[in-house]
């Protein structure tokens, strides 16, 4: 198999495709990669071939920013590097239409590397749920115009491969458990979880011992935050300097993600960065706070930490939803709240919900999903079968040690 990883570039949507290539390699396949120039070193330090999308004539399209409005950039690399490489199968990511659509006119298959949940309509069930800010049908509908929009662009005629789900390609992988899913709701055809797919890129030693030296200064217990963007919302910002107020009893490491003004209260104890890498941060703290998006959401129920969800816009309040209804987060930081530290440390004592993310997370870590996303690319490639038994009832096995290591943070308090 010669496969070429064409995801969006931004870390939450290129870390989980670099983690089923490696898998693919490891299997003996050919693997290459395409993306914008900036992700030429996380592809340098995965060890996969990379060829810059601007090598090929174009620019601006795997930013998930303008997803909607790249397409034909996204199609036209993706096409032609695609065919540099002979590619016969291409694995991409959701808001990538254009992989969706060289994978039609090269007439080979594509696995799409989904979120956490899935986004778009089930096929049954879920008839009750809540909106969460725009409705299934919508974000389906709009995900289907940019679709049909970009063949017309393309000149693309006729029927498309999938031509009432084309959304999905061949296979449509999502990163959660069906814990996530809104109960009683049922997948499309070719959707199935395969768990988190971690990777990223390892944290620098010298870096890590500075943060770790600026938290021992007051050795509060750590909460890791995470600002996704804000979608013209309100900013964190005046809720996280609330919450850690010098009068709080707990610090942060904030990753300022794609907040682009980051807006410390230089009294409050707070450490901004902007890092790669998160794990070993989470692993530093015994709680994280998230806008909502997959990644840290997915990095902290690995690791069996509980979460304060505080979502904007786009797919943050349909995630934070499913965390919350899961029992592994609470929703903090609420507009009508003038008190912040509180909420704060009722969640880092509920021992209920960390009970509940250190369950989850195991269950996650057990899908063992670069292996289980790499068989179903080669049973995709092969034509054959899904391994259905696998795909929703993993057995829990395997080492899960380090995946579930508790760390309350606070001198004396144990783990439930």
């Amino acid at each position: 198999m010669k496969a070429l990883l064409c995801p969006l570039s931004d870390g939450g949507y290129l870390y989980p495709a670099i983690a089923v290539g490696l898998e693919l390699r490891r299997r003996g396949h050919v693997v290459s990669a395409i993306g914008r120039a900036s992700a030429a070193p996380v592809l340098a330090e995965a060890g996969l071939p990379f060829a810059a999308a601007e090598d090929f004539g174009v620019c601006g399209g795997f930013s998930a920013t303008w997803w909607g409005k790249t397409g034909m950039a996204q199609y036209l690399a993706i096409l032609r590097s695609a065919r540099q490489v002979q590619a016969d199968l291409l694995i991409s990511s959701v808001l990538c239409p254009g992989a969706v659509l060289a994978a039609e006119v090269l007439d080979v298959p594509v696995v799409v590397i989904g979120l956490s949940v899935h986004l778009w309509e089930y096929q049954a069930g879920g008839a009750d749920e809540p909106p969460f800010g725009r409705t299934r049908q919508d974000r389906t509908n709009l995900a289907l115009e940019h679709y049909a929009d970009l063949r017309a662009e393309a000149c693309v005629r006729g029927s498309s491969r999938w031509p009432h789900y084309p959304l999905t390609g061949d296979a449509l992988l999502l990163r959660g458990d069906p814990a996530l899913e809104y109960p009683g709701a049922v997948l499309p055809d070719r959707v199935a979880h395969v768990g988190p797919l971690v990777w990223e890129p390892a944290a620098d030693p010298a870096e890590l011992a500075a943060i770790r030296s600026r938290l021992a200064l007051t050795g509060k217990p750590v909460v890791y935050a995470h600002l996704g963007r804000f979608f013209g919302g309100t900013s964190r910002w005046p809720r996280l300097n609330a919450a850690f107020a010098k009068r709080s009893p707990f610090q942060a490491v904030v990753e300022q993600g794609r907040s682009t003004r980051p807006q410390p209260d230089p009294s409050a104890g707070i450490i901004v960065v902007s890092k790669p890498w998160m794990g070993p941060l989470i692993d530093l703290a015994g709680l994280v706070l998230t806008s909502g998006t997959s990644a840290p959401a997915l990095a902290a129920m690995v690791r069996g930490r509980p979460l304060g969800v505080y979502p904007n816009g786009s797919e943050q309040p349909l995630l934070a939803a499913a965390c919350v209804r899961a029992g592994v987060a609470s929703y903090l930081f609420e507009e009508q709240s003038p008190d912040q530290i509180g909420p704060l440390a009722a969640l880092w004592h509920d021992g209920e919900k960390r009970a509940s993310a250190v369950v989850l997370g195991r269950r996650l870590v057990a899908r063992h999903g670069p292996a289980l996303a790499a068989e179903i690319a080669e049973r995709v490639l092969a034509g054959r079968a899904w391994p259905e038994g696998r795909i929703d009832r993993p057995d829990i096995g395997g080492d899960t040690s380090s995946a579930n290591r508790c760390i309350t943070g606070v001198p004396g308090e144990e783990c439930p």
